[in-house]
């Protein structure tokens, strides 16, 4: 008799076949006091040291199996069992807790992945399973438990586990693994993100499957309505193999919009781009046809190292997006903060990193880091269609000294004879509640506006959405919002300016109408959500998602307008 367990629908796509049970190594310990503080230090960089050992086996192994790509979370891995933030954080647990080391490492690892967690951008959620990844492999080794590998699964499998860590996912042969289905994990977990990329169905957040499942059972992944069957009836599985080539039709329907325009039928073109964190999400982007990289999150750069990159190493990352993008590619300069914190930069500790010195406030102060940036991607401008964004500007003040420091590049460029394109667009982020109250006099000085739906709704609904006791409050179909967002399209219109947008609700295509209405020119999400919102636009037109818009724009409730959108 078929079992059904309900989780998130993490990554789309229907699959039926045979569980593999991931277990989880025991890593219980003892924490205890002890006296002897410098030997728990040394067994902390004995088992760093061996850490290091199995990663670098284990980079080699999927580099020669599976390719360099693959391999490039090991090096990442690499540089955070090193990072000395990290070290100095366990050893300081050691000297003042005068805990034994086990305590200690497990202790700082859930600081630094709640941090992680806590933040408002989904890749860098994802980092908080980056650095649980780390720790359990330090705490492995300090236990003496031997690691396991996925890289001999030799049947299809689906893979069924409480969650996947980034060292499980990097070796998984998507010709091997037909889905994923795990305990914990959300639409932004690690797991959730790179099903995603792999384009393999999964679903997270499935309560107490663990308990039912043993290895070899037959289950139904639905990665669309984020449902888990357990012992299908010959019934069921004939209900959902037709599910499943009905769904198979229509990504073949949706992969024949990728060369087409995002044009409504009565001909009203708009501009479909792509977020990205680094050059190597290239690959998604181009598959799904995007038109431009709306959001180009400069900070990983930044990150999993121990210095500022130069110059040097920001240009070529910026010029090989240019040269790979038949488009426009937005690089938003440096949104780093207290939230994010770098080991090398002394960033202080904040009560409430979200609303503190973070994003433009540090490039300001910091105008050294701030024009290497600059120089960087005015360099890589002559490679293709490169513009300049602004990320947290809450004035124009804030907004002119921006403009100033990057004036003054410029003529130091031109003082040294080095090109770039003079006509480069330079536009802002509009995020904080501020912005969207000025935004008229704000595009009098831009040539452009994204709005950061993301950051805009947590501050204009005082809502922390990682705080599950308030997470119905952040809420994308309030109509303040909306109303913040029409403000900001007709005052970037009345200038001149085209307007866009890069947080969530860009790729949600139940708001796609209301935004098309609203006269947005650019939408700008997750590569893998392009294609849904192009259709959307094409079965529609201009006059009939004006009309959506001017009832939403009369709506009261989220709710009210949420059920008339969907």
């Amino acid at each position: 008799m078929n079992k059904k367990f309900n989780g998130v629908a993490a990554s789309p796509g229907i699959v039926t076949g045979k569980v593999l049970v991931l277990t989880e190594d025991d890593l219980t310990y003892e924490t205890k006091k002890v006296e002897d503080l410098e030997g728990e230090k040394e067994r902390l960089q004995e088992a760093i040291q061996t850490s290091k050992e199995d990663l670098n086996s284990l980079k080699e192994k999927v580099k020669v199996e599976m390719g360099e790509d693959k391999a490039e979370i090991f090096q990442a891995h690499l540089m955070l069992v090193e990072d000395p933030e990290l070290i100095s954080t366990i050893q300081d647990k050691i000297e003042t807790k005068k805990i034994n080391v086990e305590a200690a490492v497990d202790e700082a690892v859930k600081e630094f992945a709640t941090m992680f967690e806590n933040m408002d951008d989904e890749y860098m959620q994802g980092r908080a399973s980056d650095i649980r990844d780390v720790g359990n492999r330090i705490l492995k080794n300090l236990l003496g438990i031997d690691t396991t590998s996925l890289l001999g699964i030799e049947d299809e499998v689906i893979l069924v586990a409480r969650d996947l860590i980034p060292s499980d996912t990097a070796q998984i042969d998507k010709d091997k693994v037909l889905a994923f289905a795990t305990e914990q994990g959300s639409r932004t977990s690690h797991t959730a993100i790179m099903a995603r990329s792999l384009e393999i169905p999964a679903v997270t957040g499935v309560n107490d499957l663990l308990a039912d499942v043993e290895s070899e059972t037959e289950i139904i992944v639905d990665g669309l309505e984020g449902e888990v069957i357990l012992n299908p009836t010959k019934e069921k599985l004939m209900e959902y193999e037709e599910k499943a080539k009905e769904y198979q039709n229509r990504r073949e329907e949706l992969i024949q919009l990728k060369e087409v325009a995002a044009e409504t039928k009565d001909g009203h073109a708009v501009e479909l781009a792509a977020n990205i964190g680094t050059p190597k999400d290239l690959t998604g982007v181009l598959k799904q046809g995007a038109e431009g990289i709306g959001l180009y999150r400069t900070e990983f750069l930044y990150m999993d190292r121990d210095s500022l990159p130069s110059e040097e190493e920001q240009f070529e990352a910026y010029k090989e997006v240019a040269e790979k993008v038949d488009g426009p590619v937005i690089i938003r300069t440096l949104d780093i903060g207290g939230d994010k914190e770098l080991s090398y930069l002394d960033l202080p500790e904040e009560m409430n990193p979200f609303l503190g010195y973070r994003a433009i406030r540090i490039s300001l102060d910091r105008p050294d880091v701030f024009k290497e940036q600059l120089r960087a991607i005015l360099r890589a401008s002559v490679y293709g269609e490169v513009k300049i964004m602004y990320p947290m500007i809450s004035s124009l003040e804030e907004l002119r000294a921006a403009n100033n420091i990057l004036e003054e590049v410029k003529e130091e460029l031109r003082q040294e004879n080095k090109e770039f394109d003079e006509d480069l667009e330079v536009g802002m982020m509009i995020e904080v509640p501020a912005t969207a109250m000025i935004a008229d006099a704000l595009a009098q000085e831009t040539d452009f506006f994204s709005i950061g739906t993301n950051d805009l709704i947590q501050y204009t609904t005082a809502t922390d959405r990682m705080n599950n006791n308030i997470s119905h409050l952040y809420q994308p179909f309030h109509p303040a919002i909306l109303k913040f967002i029409k403000r900001v399209v007709d005052a970037g219109h009345a200038a001149g300016n085209w307007v866009g947008m890069c947080g969530e609700v860009a790729g949600d295509k139940r708001l796609t109408p209301f935004l098309l209405g609203i006269g947005l020119d650019e939408f700008s999400m997750s590569s893998i959500l392009i294609l849904e919102v192009k259709e959307r636009i094409r079965n529609m037109t201009l006059t009939e998602a004006e009309n959506i818009a001017q009832k939403v724009l009369q709506m009261s409730t989220a709710k009210e307008i949420k059920d008339y959108l969907e």
